[in-house]
């Protein structure tokens, strides 16, 4: 059952909530994560007062900070909140610049995939919104690249993005076919050069593995596997109820959707589901949607990890498809998101999740 608070809940009243939750969901809750909220203080000079009244509201704002730092157990996944980032605006601007970019880029070798791409040895994947391509610079030996027949990536429709996975899901399937040991399917879409797109034209990428998963994923699935050894639950289930009982997760179209408390970066969404199906589909689109539409959005990853394509070694019992989806920052911006707190301690994040969850509760609906 969802936590139930007066107001309007944050991510810096995560304490308390977690205190105010049933037993048994709280012991859930401490079997995942940890939560830990300090406060930062600091003196400014006279001199400083305009900017911070300007960029943060107040100079008292700023004189005691609140940061709440979480962290998964299991994953060892973790984030810092802090207080002020929180209260920033969950939109974003600079939109009509990035479009002009977008347009400039317009007849590129993309806009014409058939001649200005090299296709895979065992041929081409044809989408009615797509057509893959042999990835020239190859992540894996099994690389390959889904380019979308519209140009701007952040112009899609739900049919569009449906068939931008049916696309890539028949490319790492034939693939498999050709090289039976490749059975270690990755599908990412990289939206825009913040995002780490090197072509601006829309395009998603699929890769299929051999001998081992992708280092995250089979680090995820040992990670899960542990915690089912440890508890007797499922890792994922746990993570899902525990982010219900705060009010960041909720049921759409068969998918269970939640604003992850330990984001690599800003506005991360989980989407967990049994298959790539069209209830899925739909809810990737819908979240898509609600971060262009609704947050202001221009740049972001999308990662759905997979199970093996065929049998393994390995125990995947209870692994679902997992779809894991963040905003990359504004396009525009010289500061980079992600620097040496990200890569070798903890995520500093800027947003909210209870926030996300809200606004995405008005576009995604809930069953």
């Amino acid at each position: 059952m969802r936590a139930k608070t007066e107001g309007k809940k944050s991510i810096t009243d995560l304490p308390d909530l977690v205190a105010a939750l049933p037993t048994r969901d709280r012991e859930r809750f401490e079997r995942i994560f940890v939560v830990d909220s300090s406060i930062g203080r600091l003196n400014p000079t006279p001199a400083m007062s305009g900017w911070i009244e300007e960029y943060f509201g107040s100079v008292d704002a700023v004189r005691q900070q609140k940061v709440v730092r979480v962290t998964n157990l299991v994953t060892m996944e973790g984030s810092f909140f802090n207080e002020l980032r929180s209260r920033r605006p969950l939109v974003m601007g600079k939109r009509e610049e990035v479009a002009g970019i977008i347009e400039e880029e317009r007849g590129g070798p993309f806009c014409r995939p058939l001649e200005s791409t090299p296709e895979d040895t065992f041929g081409r994947i044809q989408g009615k919104h797509s057509v893959t391509a042999s990835n020239i610079a190859k992540f894996d030996a099994l690389s390959g690249v889904v380019i979308f027949n519209e140009h701007d990536p952040l112009s899609f429709t739900q049919e569009a993005i449906a068939d931008y996975i049916d696309t890539g899901l028949a490319w790492l399937r034939k693939a498999h076919e050709t090289e039976e040991e490749a059975k270690y399917p990755f599908f990412l879409w990289n939206c825009l050069w913040r995002a780490g797109a090197s072509i601006v034209h829309g395009h998603a990428q699929v890769v299929l593995g051999r001998g081992i998963h992708y280092a995250k994923i089979e680090g995820l699935r040992r990670a899960a596997l542990a915690y089912g050894q440890k508890t007797g639950g499922n890792y994922f289930d746990d993570l899902f109820e525990v982010h219900e009982s705060l009010g960041l997760g909720m049921a759409a179209d068969g998918v269970r959707i939640l604003a992850y408390l330990a984001p690599i970066k800003d506005r991360e969404i989980l989407l967990l589901s049994e298959t790539v199906d069209e209830g899925l589909k739909k809810s990737v689109y819908k979240v898509l949607d609600c971060y262009v539409r609704e947050m202001g959005v221009s740049s972001f990853n999308v990662a759905i990890c997979l199970p093996p394509l065929g049998p393994t070694k390995e125990d995947w019992s209870g692994f679902p498809v997992l779809v894991r989806i963040l905003d990359r920052g504004d396009p525009m911006s010289r500061t980079v998101d992600m620097a040496a707190m990200e890569l070798y301690a903890s995520s500093v994040v800027s947003s909210d999740p209870f926030q996300v969850m809200e606004a995405l509760r008005e576009v995604v609906g809930e069953e």
